[in-house]
């Protein structure tokens, strides 16, 4: 554990008048109840929604200078 760390550690556990190891043991039973942060949520082309039927632009308007020259104003 890097020095610095420690010492806060120390200070606090003096703070609350109990000892180190007493404190680390709480904050271990802490962070093990927690609940867990949500992971990064995995993407896949399988998950991804699909539009079915026909589209509202032509094929040939899809290269990416037409699609560019859609979003102009």
């Amino acid at each position: 554990m890097p020095d610095p760390l420690f010492a806060r550690l120390k200070a606090r556990a003096a703070r609350e008048r109990v000892t180190v190891k007493q404190l680390l043991r709480s904050y271990v039973e802490q962070g093990l109840s927690a609940t867990p942060a949500p992971g990064p949520v995995q993407r896949s082309a399988a998950t991804m929604p699909r539009l079915e039927g026909p589209l509202a632009i032509a094929p040939e308007q899809l290269s990416n200078a037409e699609l560019f020259a859609l979003l102009e104003p």
